[in-house]
């Protein structure tokens, strides 16, 4: 594949997206850069999960190489050491928005690395990191809900700021990184100085209409060279199984969902699930396995707490949906 470039305005700065160039044997590899800091990101997939597996195993890695300030590690420590704070922080940042966003029936190893390769002091990598891992995996073709867009905003002087620099977060009250899809907000994460919530609330819809810019050049790049949609086999719950599960323990789980010590609780839980499979996963031929059944009652437990929410019932330990802990 040649090398394939996308540039846009954010917040005043060029930002670009090259990919075709670098981790060619990536499921998705990405370049983005902004004026001196340079950040790589690649999304590869394992293969086929194993038949017990009922998880996600996504992993996401940001990491800062000092090379990408000009220096090389010497004298006693040779080496990059440990991944330090900022680091572990910036993954999860990465990691957060991602996740959910992933088809719950995809079950693959993907790992998302995000490697810093330069780095300029006013700019700081993470946003970079974050667009660059959304265009990774959205030009990869993994069953993936976005793309996403990320943007900090800054609070100077009464006005709103896109990517402040370190120094002008030195005079900002408000640090605040929000992700998000063309259609809604996925994650907020911030520090500030006695905002009033009114100003809070806008800097958020500030954000998120800023960031409109960079998932459309996503969703461009991902038009322009992403890969065919990635085949895989789901695994397909019987209606059957569900409705089996739904007769016999709807009411018995949405009453244990109403004991409030939880020792008690899970052990509730824990009586219905061993009588359901004691009747029901018999090992006969046609008879629902244990996996399939616990499957099952996964999604009638997510349906029942989902239905109380939504009814405004109390929480599990009484509160109401206004009354904090």
């Amino acid at each position: 594949m040649e090398s394939y470039k996308k540039s846009f305005k954010l917040g005043g700065k060029e930002i670009t997206l090259e990919s075709g160039k670098v981790a060619r044997q990536a499921t998705g590899a990405v370049i983005a850069t902004c004026e001196d800091t340079q950040v790589l990101a690649t999304v590869v997939v394992g293969k086929a999960p194993g038949e017990h597996q009922d998880f996600f195993p996504l992993t996401v890695n940001y990491q800062e190489k000092t090379y990408a300030t000009g220096k090389i590690p010497g004298g006693f420590f040779k080496r990059e050491g440990r991944p330090t704070e900022k680091e572990t922080l910036t993954s999860r940042l990465i990691d957060r928005p991602l996740r959910p966003l992933f088809n719950d029936d995809f079950l693959y190893e993907v790992q998302v690395i995000c490697t810093v390769i330069s780095s300029d002091k006013n700019v700081d990598p993470d946003i970079l990191s974050f667009l660059a891992a959304s265009a990774a995996v959205a030009i990869s073709g993994l069953p993936f809900n976005g793309p996403l867009g990320a943007i900090r905003v800054g609070f100077i002087d009464g006005n709103y700021c896109v990517n402040p620099t370190r120094s002008e977060l030195e005079g900002s009250h408000l640090d605040m990184v929000i992700a998000g899809s063309d259609a809604a907000v996925i994650m907020v994460e911030s520090e500030a100085k006695e905002l009033s919530e009114d100003q809070m609330l806008g800097g958020i819809l500030f954000a998120h209409q800023e960031m409109q810019v960079a998932i459309e050049a996503i969703k461009e790049m991902a038009s322009d060279i992403g890969k065919p949609d990635f085949e895989y086999q789901p695994k397909v719950l019987s209606e059957d199984i569900i409705k089996l599960v739904e007769e016999n323990c709807s009411s018995s789980i949405a009453e244990a969902y109403e004991i409030q010590v939880k020792q008690d609780r899970v052990q509730s839980l824990s009586a219905i699930k061993e009588s359901l499979l004691a009747e029901h996963a018999t090992g006969e031929e046609g008879a629902p396995t244990s996996s399939d059944l616990m499957d099952a009652v996964k999604k009638i437990e997510k349906k029942v707490v989902r239905t109380k929410l939504i009814q405004g019932e109390p929480r599990i330990d009484g509160r109401d949906l206004d009354t904090v802990r």
